[in-house]
């Protein structure tokens, strides 16, 4: 059917979803107050239950999906699930118990529910003395077995440099998305700053003052398993995120802010001046980061391919989506030179399992989320080595040369599935929004067919100066959107996201790379081979 007539959310369902989200925690635990501050602990109470940070919909199927909600005292969830907000004839789904093992968090995956459809949903809490809470609704809409037409968002990076929940407007670009009436949203990694407190106030680059609000999870450094947790809470404080999650399934994926800034594994803080760290071991505090991201998010880890994060999510005949973990099997950042592939940014197995899953894929369209981009050239001072060429982050050098270092593996990639049409990658990470075509023209490597890879953020957080490409792969800047001066803030702009739509009738694939408001800054049409 054509994009107008495809099935929308009523805005009265996206108003109640919003209004329910102000009402999840009492004041003065949870909301904000008068002095601008968010909740001071995730701690679990011994009261009636209550829902604390709304809930939240994750990596959707078509016959359900997995629903999350956080209580703040012992209680079993439960789901109800129906085809109409009037709940009428509810099917019931009896989800787990949420205790403190798991900071009150708990995911149940719906299912039998049919295809290509809009769900709508409300989680009940019901305590250990009989006592329930008060529901929270929300909508997601299962995935078509049949060609229809599909329109997502992505983007990433929530709340960093410093720039917090603005106690003048909250994080709006969330309720930007949700007007979108996406059918899901791809978080490119970022989702929490765990190395960057918030201050009460922090001065702009235009010269003007950024109040946030403030919480005493984000007053320090993460290092401990509750640190991380407060950090996500802190972040489904604000409304606009709330209404967010309670109306749009996610993809989710991690990347380096969920613990700290360029990390990999086996990494020593050590002589590093890291400031605040008392830890010097990246990889306890990774443990600590990853129970606190799938607590915290509409995930399951039993799902991915290696019980931890990366997966395909197939969305009909029209779309595969393949989810990349750029971090767990990352290797060290001084290694980015190396003349022979260690396993790269991927790691052996999972650069197999992308292959194999792009020449095995039915669908028209199949899109890659890398978390990190392919050949913005990212730097890592905190790990330059005292002599040789300079630690990198990402994947590409900036020699314009041979493949070196990660971009091996992707060389690989590329030319195993040179004859697979129709690849997008999608990226965030870098605080700007750009559209960057791939030619084996232009490239010092030529054994790859042309394709497109896109980026945007940041969501709320610093925004940058466009980077330089690498050359190995042909990579030139079509658009970019960027501020001229290090960390703007998001009251000055440079805040984005991408949204993409693909046409059932003519298999169209548009991205449109949108500002804070959710007006297009760039678009362009990707026609199927």
């Amino acid at each position: 059917m054509p994009m107008t007539d495809r099935l929308m959310i009523s805005r009265r369902t996206l108003l109640r979803a919003s209004l329910a989200g102000a009402l999840l925690v009492p004041a003065g635990a949870c909301g904000t107050s008068g002095t601008g501050s968010a909740p001071s602990s995730t701690g679990l109470i011994t009261n009636r239950p209550r829902l604390t940070h709304g809930v939240a919909t994750g990596d959707p199927r078509p016959d359900g999906a997995l629903v999350w909600a956080r209580s703040d005292a012992p209680a079993r969830m439960i789901v109800e699930t129906a085809a109409t907000e009037s709940f009428s004839n509810p099917i019931r789904v009896e989800g787990p118990q949420l205790t403190p093992q798991s900071d009150g968090t708990g995911r149940v995956r719906i299912t039998g529910l049919e295809p290509g459809q809009t769900v709508h949903y409300r989680v009940t809490l019901e305590g250990e003395d009989g006592a329930t809470s008060e529901p929270v609704t929300g909508v997601f809409t299962t995935v078509p077995t049949r060609p229809q037409d599909i329109v997502f968002v992505w983007s990433g990076d929530v709340v960093g440099q410093g720039w917090g929940i603005n106690k003048q407007g909250g994080m709006s670009i969330f309720s930007a998305m949700a007007d979108r009436n996406p059918d899901f949203f791809i978080h490119s990694g970022d989702a929490v700053y765990a190395d960057g407190p918030v201050p009460q106030t922090q001065k702009q680059n235009d010269g003007g003052m950024y109040t946030n609000i403030t919480s005493p999870a984000k007053d320090h450094v993460a290092q401990t398993l509750d640190d991380y947790r407060g950090n996500y809470a802190y972040n489904l404080t604000d409304q606009h995120y709330r209404r967010f999650n309670a109306t749009v399934p996610q993809l989710i994926q991690w990347d380096d802010h969920e613990v700290i800034n360029n990390w990999f594994p086996h990494e020593s803080l050590a002589g590093q001046g890291r400031k605040g760290y008392t830890e010097t071991d990246v990889d306890k505090l990774a443990g600590y980061a990853y129970q606190a991201w799938r607590e915290w998010q509409p995930v399951d880890p039993s799902e991915a391919v290696d019980g931890r994060l990366y997966r395909k999510v197939s969305y009909g005949p029209l779309l595969d989506v393949f989810v990349l973990d750029m971090r767990t099997y990352k290797n060290p950042n001084p290694q980015a030179w190396a003349p022979s592939d260690d396993g790269g940014v991927l790691g052996r197995e999972q650069t197999q399992w992308l292959i194999d899953g792009l020449k095995n894929s039915k669908a028209v369209w199949k899109v890659v989320a890398n978390d990190l981009p392919i050949s913005i050239v990212v730097p890592d001072k905190a790990t330059n080595p005292p002599e040789g060429p300079a630690s990198m982050e990402a994947v590409a050098q900036g020699d314009d040369g041979r493949p070196l270092g990660r971009e091996i593996a992707f060389s690989r990639i590329l030319s195993e599935t040179k004859e697979v049409r129709n690849v997008v990658y999608l990226t965030a990470d870098v605080h700007y929004t750009a559209a960057i075509s791939y030619h084996p023209d232009r490239a010092a490597f030529g054994d790859f067919a042309p394709f497109w890879e896109f980026v945007s953020g940041p969501l709320n957080a610093g925004a940058f100066p466009q980077s330089p490409l690498d050359g190995t792969f042909g990579a030139r800047y079509e658009f970019v959107h960027a501020p001229e001066a290090e960390n703007t803030s998001p009251a000055e702009g440079f805040q984005h996201f991408g949204e993409v739509r693909i046409d059932s009738d003519t298999r169209v694939l548009t991205v449109n790379l949108c500002d804070a408001t959710g007006k297009p800054l760039y678009s362009t049409d990707l026609t199927p081979a």
